[in-house]
């Protein structure tokens, strides 16, 4: 079995960036590098102040700290790190295709394809190359095309081990994750690179949870567990709209059904809609798949998943418009949350950012308060719709670092983000500060309906009747 001594990672963002830390803690031997081209990126994972790290997440202050620039590394110098791992961990953006052939449904593989491209250029001596990134299946094909085919004599065995992280508790995840895939062929070579990946996982997981697979199910079976966990997400989601017209109770519906042990209680929180990177990103690559093979109804059923969370997302900034007299022009409405969910400061795909778009259009005024999001990445999402100009953004939304400011004087608060600390907020400290009637629409179902009523809000909480 080959031994690793140096392991190179491309990209240091959400995934790179807290996986190969976790790998660098529990691997002391091995030398981990993390590069990326970006080099404010890379300069904010050395800064010395560990609350200046570009990813927050529970819990990876701590390993930074205990393995940074000892054994683990982060740099913009990628060709010299390519050239020096033994094992190369390819962990870049592989965003929805925005053009041409597939756009709005493919994954666009250009940064992958530059990686390969760089590494083949790169690379004097063999090496393990392992896709990190969340790709379409046959992704490992086109790598191996490109390396194979270099012509410097140089072997590659390409692996799949996508990641199970869940943004917010994805260091816990990495130390106590209930299976981790590895893909590759199953020649005598793709065995040795399988076991050779799967026993550095071995430092700190059972073997029994180390799975070997091939790539192509390696590389599916990602997109699927996605799939699966958004759907059950649109399927309740899609529920609590007919709870709010039926008098029935979502929560309660949850829990009947999740008691029910072939279905479970996981994922079953409605809400005003799911977020992330991978979710919308990988359904949408899950249908151009099926329709690329002309499977038209399994296309259909995923993108259904989908329309329901767009559908969500939708019906909550239109229940603040009808609530507010059908009108919401001139009127302050304070978010509460821009981050698509708590305990991260990950803004892609969050609902507020839509939510924020459609009450833009009827001419309200909003005020953001989140407590790890910045004002430059509440902003850049909104330019990033295009809908309307920057300084039109700027003018409509104001971002504050005191719940109490967002509050002043608003007519209603939306609850975007199931932060913990909004439960333990003085609400009615919040109450006395806002015009009259108050209101507060809880998307994320974190308050006390009767509590809230009690001290006079007009309280609205997603899936029940009002």
């Amino acid at each position: 079995m080959r031994k690793i001594k140096k392991i190179c990672c491309i990209g240091a963002g959400y995934v790179g960036g807290p996986t190969m830390s976790v790998i660098a803690n529990k691997c002391p031997e091995i030398e981990v590098t993390v590069v990326d081209i970006n080099e404010k990126r890379i300069a904010a994972w050395n800064d010395d102040n560990l609350n200046n790290l570009p990813v927050y997440e529970p819990g990876l202050e701590a390993i930074i700290s205990e393995s940074r620039n000892k054994n683990l590394f982060f740099s913009t110098e990628v060709d010299k790190a390519i050239d020096e791992a033994d094992m190369i961990f390819i962990s870049v953006n592989t965003p929805t295709k925005t053009y041409g052939k597939g756009k709005g449904e493919a994954a666009d593989l250009k940064y992958i394809e530059l990686c390969a491209r760089n590494i083949a250029r790169v690379a004097k001596d063999d090496k393990i190359v392992v896709e990190k990134s969340t790709l379409p299946v046959r992704t490992a094909q086109a790598i191996k095309d490109i390396l194979h085919n270099t012509g410097n004599g140089v072997n590659y065995e390409i692996l799949s081990n996508p990641e199970f992280l869940a943004e917010g508790t994805a260091i816990d995840d990495l130390l106590n994750a209930d299976r981790v895939l590895i893909g590759g062929d199953d020649t005598a070579s793709g065995k040795i690179a399988k076991n050779t990946l799967s026993k550095i996982y071995e430092h700190w997981l059972p073997k029994e949870n180390i799975i070997q697979t091939n790539l192509w199910s390696s590389e599916l079976s990602k997109l699927v567990a996605n799939a699966f966990l958004a759907q059950r997400i649109s399927s309740i989601n899609s529920i609590s709209a007919l709870c709010e017209k039926t008098d029935a109770n979502v929560a309660e519906v949850s829990k009947a059904i999740g008691l029910d042990s072939r279905i479970g209680p996981k994922f079953l929180n409605a809400s005003v809609g799911f977020g992330g990177s991978c979710f919308q990103k990988d359904i949408l690559n899950l249908v151009y798949i099926c329709k690329s093979y002309g499977l038209t109804e399994v296309a259909e059923y995923w993108d259904q998943v989908i329309k329901i969370n767009d559908y969500q997302k939708r019906r909550f900034a239109d229940n603040i418009v009808s609530t507010l007299y059908n009108t919401v022009s001139g009127k302050k409405i304070a978010f509460y949350g821009w981050a698509f969910k708590k305990d991260t400061n990950d803004t892609r795909e969050s609902a507020a950012i839509y939510i924020a778009d459609t009450l833009l259009d009827e001419q309200a005024e909003i005020v953001v308060y989140d407590p790890k999001v910045s004002a430059e990445q509440i902003y850049a999402d909104l330019d990033y719709l295009n809908t309307r100009s920057e300084e039109e953004n700027r003018k409509l939304v104001k971002v504050v670092n005191d719940p109490l400011e967002a509050a002043n004087g608003a007519h209603a608060i939306a609850i975007l983000t199931e932060w913990d600390e909004f439960k333990s907020f003085d609400w009615q400290n919040i109450y006395d500060l806002m015009l009259k009637p108050a209101f507060v629409f809880d998307g994320r179902r974190i308050l006390n309906k009767e509590q809230m009523m009690n001290i006079g809000f007009d309280f609205y909480r997603i899936g029940e009747s009002n």
